[in-house]
């Protein structure tokens, strides 16, 4: 198993290239540049301006500078932000992003399994179809529409439940407390829940009707005991294989959602320097997030191995 990570993180290094040279020929390609929205300056000063970043130079000669930067560790200046480096701005980003996300995962998950368990135990009767509809529409609406419901729904109209206020707060951080949390924590984890309800239902369903697990009623077990010493660790596996993408999929939900609620993660500087055309905070965001989606994948599956002991990588 050693051996096949290995493989994979050598084989993620062409495709963070390919992902690094689309990524910055792009931006080049957008129309405007980092300093066109500030006030008319002398010729000589914009083109002392763009020296200072190598923005004078071709293109190409701008990529190479670039890489060879990014080989170093260097992901460059912040063109907007000034006095600061982009490894500063992502660093300081990046425990904001995590928690949140961390937070997300782990509500996707406890209350997806709850849900997706209750509706197999269930199969064709009212609790299965009310999960899967509630499933569902939780898949098709996205996080931009949620958001502002909730919002409007637990700030602005605020709802009272047997005498006690449920109001929240809808827009900043305020130092990571649990009010200012909980909005953008559920609409992240909404679709997840949605996606991973279904996954466990039909893993769950499937394995519940396995020769082992009629042993084991046979045997006088009780359902509770069937679920989690026999059917639990099965049915678990194609949810494994999916948790690689799902936490792939919340930390890109995780760039709107930061715009929405106004918190100081990474996202809001990915959002700030597309707008900005900040080529550098740009890339230095998408490297970030790259890295980060292809490392879970490759845990995701080192951890699918580990459950599943059929599962040889290493050959």
């Amino acid at each position: 198993m050693f051996s096949y990570a290995i493989r994979r993180l050598l084989g993620a290094i062409p495709t963070l290239f390919i992902i690094v040279t689309l990524s910055f020929f792009m931006m080049r390609l957008a129309p405007g540049g980092p300093f066109d929205s500030q006030r008319q300056l002398p010729p000589e000063i914009k083109h002392n301006i763009e020296a200072a970043y190598d923005l004078d130079k071709p293109v190409y000669q701008q990529y190479f500078i670039y890489l060879g930067k990014l080989a170093h560790g260097d992901f460059g200046p912040s063109y907007k932000t000034k006095d600061f480096t982009v490894t500063e701005l992502i660093a300081d980003g990046l425990p904001v992003t995590v928690r949140l996300g961390l937070s997300a995962i782990v509500l996707s998950i406890f209350i997806g399994m709850l849900l997706g368990t209750v509706a197999a135990l269930k199969q064709n009767r009212i609790a299965d179809y009310s999960v899967m509809s509630a499933a569902m529409v939780g898949i098709t609406i996205p996080t931009f529409v949620t958001a502002p419901i909730l919002t409007l729904l637990f700030g602005v109209y605020g709802i009272t439940l047997f005498g006690y206020d449920l109001s929240l707060p809808v827009a900043g951080w305020g130092g990571g407390a649990l009010r200012n949390m909980i909005l953008p924590v559920v609409v992240l984890a909404l679709p997840q829940i949605a996606y991973i309800a279904r996954l466990t239902r039909g893993s769950m369903v499937e394995v519940l009707h396995s020769n082992y697990v009629r042993t084991a009623r046979a045997k006088g077990l009780s359902n509770f005991m069937i679920v989690v010493r026999h059917a639990l660790r099965a049915a678990i596996l194609p949810l494994v294989s999916y948790l690689g993408p799902a936490i792939a999929g919340i930390l890109t939900g995780s760039l709107i959602v930061e715009q929405i609620f106004g918190i100081p993660g990474i996202g809001r500087y990915f959002v700030q320097g597309a707008l900005n055309r900040d080529y550098t905070l740009v890339m230095g965001v998408l490297i970030y997030y790259a890295v980060a989606v292809i490392l879970l994948n490759l845990l995701a599956d080192l951890v699918y191995a580990v459950l599943d002991p059929r599962v040889r990588y290493a050959r």
